[in-house]
């Protein structure tokens, strides 16, 4: 049975899961793959496994073969030289005042073009940028405008958490992250306890949304008037995790009680009436 290595294509960014084939690899192993942007050379980060039980039962692409003594030396080259254009397009940009943030430089292995990946406000003007660029590497130049959210996904970090960041461990995909999701799991709106290196709010308020929609479903809202075993009251905060309500009682008393101790709405409307009558 094929077994599944974890390759990294740049140093600290994230690790790829690929089916090893009829290869015997080691930790440290360099291996030619082919990805949708071409053939690409990455290290083998973790040791084989075995697709274990609990590992979802998806395609993998396959190592297509260990790198050779030539591929690695071209490889380690198109590192020195996209260090080279980084510089180069830093001391540019600086020069020409573009309103721009530079991310990084990728040369592709094939060496048929330059990635130059940017952040910006709004739309910039880079054509004589470009054009220093080619006078000075005689190649072509792509200039590849990103958000803010993959500029951290590409450059990596700790979060606050001090796990390494979500987008550059293993998300594939940004979801929409609401500011509701952050009032619905009781955190505090602070901006900066909520928001991620980007500036943006952490994709992490995404991971638990559901399951506390489905646990609040069941308690009281805040504002609800309740019966409790201490008398009637209004919830003034839901501890959802812990399912239980902190209640004001009419004397002014707060007192928190487990959502299951509540004295449910039809039976508190009766309740309601009787003492009206």
């Amino acid at each position: 049975m094929n077994k599944i290595v974890g390759i990294q294509f740049k140093d600290h960014g994230k690790v790829y899961d690929f089916e090893s084939g009829h290869f015997v690899l080691k930790k440290g192993d360099k291996v030619m793959v082919i990805t949708k942007e071409g053939p690409s050379i990455g290290c083998v980060s973790t040791e084989p496994q075995s697709r274990a039980g609990n590992m979802p039962d998806r395609p993998l692409k396959k190592i297509f073969r260990l790198a050779t003594g030539d591929e690695i030396a071209r490889f380690d080259r198109n590192c020195e030289l996209e260090r080279s254009v980084y510089d180069y397009c830093y001391r540019k940009i600086k020069k020409r005042s573009l309103p721009m943030c530079l991310v990084s430089a990728e040369r592709r292995f094939d060496g048929s073009k330059i990635i130059v990946y940017f952040t910006a406000d709004g739309r910039v003007d880079f054509r004589e940028l470009v054009k220093d660029l080619v006078g000075k590497f005689r190649t072509r130049i792509e200039m590849r405008q990103i958000g803010v959210r993959h500029q951290s996904k590409m450059v990596g970090g700790l979060g606050t958490c001090g796990r390494p960041l979500c987008c550059a461990a293993f998300l594939n995909s940004f979801s929409p992250v609401t500011i509701k999701m952050a009032k619905e799991q009781n955190i505090s709106l602070n901006p900066s306890k909520i928001s991620g290196m980007c500036g943006r709010l952490m994709c992490c308020l995404t991971f638990e949304h559901e399951i506390y929609e489905k646990m609040k479903k069941d308690l009281p809202k805040v504002g609800k008037k309740v019966m409790t075993g201490k008398g009637e009251g209004k919830v003034i905060r839901q501890n959802v995790l812990k399912e239980t309500l902190n209640v004001r009682l009419e004397s002014g008393e707060e007192v928190e009680v487990k959502a299951r101790d509540i004295v449910r709405e039809g039976i508190f409307r009766k309740s309601q009436k009787k003492r009206k009558h």
